[in-house]
């Protein structure tokens, strides 16, 4: 089997090198991955100019474009065979609730969706390698595992690993996204020659954390697997619309 594996922390994480070693003698593994960290790139393309794929010393090949830029030149002719699953990862930092709609790291395994099989973001819980080991273990127990799946076709799985060593997590919890409050607000600050910019800041607390959600397990210590869908159709809100529309015509 070929795996392309992909990440948003860049070709120089220590997130990605950890992923391909914990993979390697168990399938063909190519890494495509970003020349800088394009953490919150979420789904972008590069459209304005072109990616030029760099090989690096240790086979890794690093792109000058996102992480979506990365998976779908994977897929599409960059590599002289096309893979048959996409992982995404390791993410030093949570992708939990609505992070997933900034990801890097969850938008590598989306644009994997037209594989053969499931693809899989996996994000540590900590900013700090120190419990690497335990996620890239964890990681190549679910990709070894991927054939007993039964999901439906362009199935992503989201894997947030709680940052503990390996012996102290507390196995696996299937859950739901929870959802975050508003982000905290951008900090606008002026530069030494007075020309003022904002930095993003922080994302929400959690609003949505109780039991069943990505958020619950990883705070109980358990590594949690939520499956993700790309159809974004909201079907609980066609009876409201329908009525709308009735009175706009």
């Amino acid at each position: 089997m070929r795996i392309l594996i992909a990440n948003d922390d860049g070709v120089y994480a220590p997130g990605l090198a950890a992923l391909h070693a914990a993979l390697a003698d168990y399938a063909e593994c190519r890494v495509v991955a970003p020349i800088q960290d394009m953490s919150g790139a979420s789904s972008a393309l590069t459209l304005d100019r072109p990616l030029h794929p760099v090989t690096m010393p240790n086979g890794f090949i690093g792109l000058n474009g996102s992480p979506t830029d990365c998976v779908h030149l994977g897929l599409n002719g960059l590599l002289e065979d096309a893979p048959d699953m996409v992982v995404a990862g390791i993410n030093l930092g949570a992708n939990l609730g609505d992070d997933v709609l900034y990801s890097g790291t969850v938008a590598a395994a989306i644009e994997g969706r037209f594989s053969g099989r499931p693809a899989f973001a996996f994000s540590l819980v900590s900013r700090l390698p120190d419990n690497l080991p335990a996620a890239a273990h964890i990681a190549r127990r679910l990709v070894e595992a991927h054939e007993g799946l039964d999901v439906p076709p362009r199935t992503v799985l989201s894997v947030n690993i709680p940052n503990l060593p390996l012996d102290r997590i507390r196995g696996f919890q299937l859950t739901r996204l929870g959802h975050r409050q508003r982000a905290k607000p951008p900090v606008r600050q002026a530069n030494p020659r007075g020309k003022e910019g904002y930095w993003i800041s922080a994302a929400g607390d959690v609003e949505d954390g109780g039991p069943g959600t990505d958020f619950h397990a990883i705070m109980q210590g358990y590594v949690s697997i939520t499956p993700l869908q790309l159809d974004r159709t909201f079907r609980e809100a066609f009876h409201g619309l329908e009525r709308w529309l009735e009175g706009v015509l």
